[in-house]
Order: C-alpha cells, then structure tokens, then sequence
C-alpha cells in the first residue's frame, strides 16, 4: 500500500519540527520538508505555528504531531 503525500513546514533551529520530522519517519512516512524562511508567504503563513504537517493536500498538525492520530490518520487513507 502507497504512502500518502506529506509535508513538514518548519525552520531552522525548531526543536518540536525536529521531533515531528522523527514521528514522520517512524510512521513511515516520507515528508518533503519546507523551510517556511525561505519563502515569505510561508513566512507570514506560519510565522509561530511549526511546525506543521499536510498529509495528502490536507493540514494535520500544527505544533505538536500526535503519534495516535497521526497511526490512525494514514489507517484512515
């Protein structure tokens, strides 16, 4: 079965991105990771709210990603 699409915005130096990116991969998921600094309009976006995970074109997460949630989440997919 296919992993979904998903996305990790954060920035450097942010500690709850680095234990977000780490649930990711152990659920097995691959996430292509933006660094909303590089980009304005993510800046404004996100500016204290990484980080935070799209999964599918959808947002997830913000802050913290919940281990439960996200298992049943791509359970769900």
């Amino acid at each position: 079965m296919p992993k979904p699409d998903s996305v990790l915005y954060t920035r450097k130096g942010c500690h709850l991105c680095e234990v977000a990116h780490a649930e990711l991969l152990r659920q097995g998921l691959m996430p292509r990771v933006v660094d909303i600094d590089e980009d304005p309009a993510w800046t404004e976006r996100y500016t204290d709210c990484v980080p935070v995970v799209w999964i599918d074109g959808r947002e997830r997460f913000r802050g913290r990603v919940n281990a439960v949630l996200l298992q049943r989440l791509i359970r769900s997919l």
